[in-house]
């Protein structure tokens, strides 16, 4: 498929400034890829990862070397990484979807609220808010400074007003999901749900690669997990991919 071509990521202001941190590495991973050695490409994306680098096009990239790899749950938890950083690529989203839909088993579906309070970075909509507050407070400083400028900038204010309330709104509700939420993303070809955090306990189902859930609670090396279809159970850290909330 097209989409999974590496270099079709239109982020190459990113890329350059991720070669610049990474240099060889970046580069190395990308002839992996390029090759057709896509286990040892998603290897190499990880170890750069893994030392705190975060990039768009490197998690990108990432998350093609393992959809390649046909390793779907750790696809999707790079897409989803990716998204946070740069929420409007259109490329990115496609690829996540994609992926999604080969995952076995229930699938996840952004629900209209989740793509809406996304469109934007937590940065972003913090410098929105603002923005808007701070244009807010100037018109109320000129109303008052300049009385015969108070009835037309009148109505601007109240618009002002209410972007400003409507855009503290959804900051807030973006930070608690980012904050709050976390998910699990099913990283092991198959993992079993227990009744507990041990595994003496009892089956409660079964979930496949690339699954996406909601973590509830964590105990040791267990987190307590719930599915789209309100089943809970526990499975074992290792074999889920952490993130936070979207």
């Amino acid at each position: 498929m097209k989409r999974f071509l590496i270099i079709g990521f239109a982020l190459a202001c990113a890329g350059r400034l991720l070669a610049a941190e990474v240099g060889m590495d970046f580069s190395a991973a990308n002839k992996l890829y390029a090759e057709g050695k896509f286990a040892d490409a998603a290897t190499a994306y990880d170890k750069i990862i893994q030392t705190g680098v975060r990039s768009p096009v490197l998690l990108f990239n990432a998350g093609n070397a393992e959809f390649k790899s046909g390793h779907l749950g750790r696809a999707i938890a790079a897409y989803r990484q990716a998204a946070q950083l740069a929420p409007r690529e259109t490329e990115l989203r496609a690829n996540l979807a994609f992926v999604r839909g080969r995952v076995q088993g229930a699938a996840s579906q952004d629900s209209f609220w989740q793509n809406w309070f996304g469109t934007f970075t937590l940065n972003e909509g913090a410098g929105l808010t603002a923005v808007l507050f701070w244009l807010t407070l100037g018109t109320f400083a000129v109303r008052q400074l300049r009385p015969a400028l108070g009835p037309p900038l009148k109505t601007p204010t109240r618009i002002l007003v209410t972007l400003t309330g409507l855009s503290i709104v959804v900051l807030g509700v973006q930070a608690v999901d980012h904050f709050n939420r976390q998910t699990a993303v099913v990283t092991a070809a198959e993992t079993t749900a227990r009744s507990g955090p041990f595994d003496e306990a009892q089956s409660a189902f079964t979930l496949h690669d690339g699954v996406e859930l909601s973590v509830l609670d964590r105990h040791g090396e267990w987190i307590q997990v719930a599915g789209s279809e309100g089943r809970t159970g526990w499975v074992p850290v290792k074999q889920v991919a952490i993130l936070p909330g979207a």
